[in-house]
């Protein structure tokens, strides 16, 4: 009898209760710090030259471009280096919306990245059937048939290229606005408010990722990259989780591209579509940051400007120096610079492994029917 009320009373007592988390204190002080810093930098316009802007603009928008080639290949293992298709569908949709539709700039960026989504459907139909190395030659080849296309489209100036109308910057939403209430020149204003859309799209991408990654479906995003057959085997629709990925990246990198030529104001099938620009630059910033994390591609891209301001003048050899960069970080750091810093300190801003707290292991014993 007492042997019976001993496991009942066992059974009865309270369970410790288990919660999994994924943030730890240190990203939780930087979440704090993170938002401090983008309002920071929200009022850079206000206080640093129209250079300065003008180089933090491009910051923002090649990690936006580096984010989502990073949810690409690093996240859904989908190698891609045609992802300056889009960037060009971004760019010369925003062209055609503003100079033969009249639609607003601000308004236009939104609807080339829809434009973007639109070519990315299918795309998706021709790219999805080959894979590896496969994949990644036929996503490039996709992409010099799409600027060959747009090389065609006489209404914006075909191979040449053309340029937005002097009035377009002008008369963009809330330049106007800046002029009459700071003062600021209508090109200072333009660039002000092409950095501020620039910050805003960065900020959502990483909140995009973050997001996804700690939810079910960036589980099995994991689970897809790491063993697609067995992810398959578990229930995993891994068809469905590259395809919503592919299509969400067409639409961030098409929001960019249409940023990036917004504040070029001047637009060639050859630039808007080029590899080594908005493909080449873009894995070499995540490759040595470190694919696969959300902090890789943020360190990556300032040793990358640091890098092109410091040797841009050296002609070729700042890109065989490039390369030489690349090739050592995969030879001796094959998780990017980041990764090695993970590894010898643990530190993680953007966690996304599940850690189970709550109740101790002892606990969990004596709570047990065995006593």
């Amino acid at each position: 009898m007492n042997a019976n009320r001993e496991v009942l009373s066992n059974v009865m007592r309270p369970r410790p209760s288990w919660r999994v988390e994924t943030r730890t204190r240190l990203s939780a002080l930087f979440s704090l710090a993170a938002i401090l810093f983008v309002l920071l930098l929200a009022a850079a316009p206000f206080v640093v030259s129209r250079g300065v802007v003008q180089d933090l603009f491009f910051i923002l928008t090649m990690l936006a471009l580096a984010q989502s080639w990073n949810l690409l290949a690093g996240y859904a293992g989908l190698i891609s280096v045609g992802q300056q298709l889009f960037v060009g569908c971004g760019a010369y949709a925003l062209f055609g919306f503003v100079i033969l539709l009249g639609v607003d700039p601000i308004l236009a960026i939104p609807l080339a990245g829809l434009f973007a989504v639109l070519v990315s459907i299918p795309t998706a139909f021709l790219a999805f059937r080959l894979y590896g190395p496969y994949f990644a030659i036929g996503t490039w080849v996709i992409a010099e048939v799409g600027r060959l296309l747009f090389a065609q489209w006489k209404a914006l100036g075909g191979g040449t290229g053309t340029s937005l109308p002097r009035d377009t910057t002008r008369e963009m939403f809330g330049v106007s606005f800046l002029e009459d209430w700071f003062g600021m020149r209508t090109a200072a204003a333009a660039d002000a408010i092409a950095f501020w859309l620039a910050l805003i799209v960065l900020v959502l991408t990483i909140w995009f990722v973050y997001r996804l990654l700690r939810s079910k479906q960036g589980l099995g995003l994991a689970a897809v990259r790491d063993n697609e057959t067995a992810a398959r085997a578990l229930g995993v629709d891994a068809q469905k989780l590259k395809l919503v990925i592919y299509l969400s990246t067409a639409f961030i990198t098409g929001v960019v591209g249409a940023l990036i030529y917004l504040q070029k104001a001047r637009i060639s099938p050859d630039a808007a579509f080029s590899l080594t620009d908005w493909t080449a630059y873009v894995i070499f910033i995540v490759v040595i940051g470190g694919i696969g994390t959300i902090e890789g591609p943020i360190l990556g891209v300032i040793i990358f400007f640091l890098m092109q301001n410091a040797l841009s003048s050296y002609g070729s050899w700042y890109l065989l120096l490039l390369g030489a960069l690349a090739i050592v970080t995969m030879l001796f750091a094959p998780r990017g610079i980041w990764g090695l810093i993970t590894d010898r300190t643990g530190i993680e801003l953007f966690p996304v492994r599940r850690t189970l707290r709550g109740g101790s292991l002892e606990q969990t014993t004596k709570g047990g029917p065995n006593g």
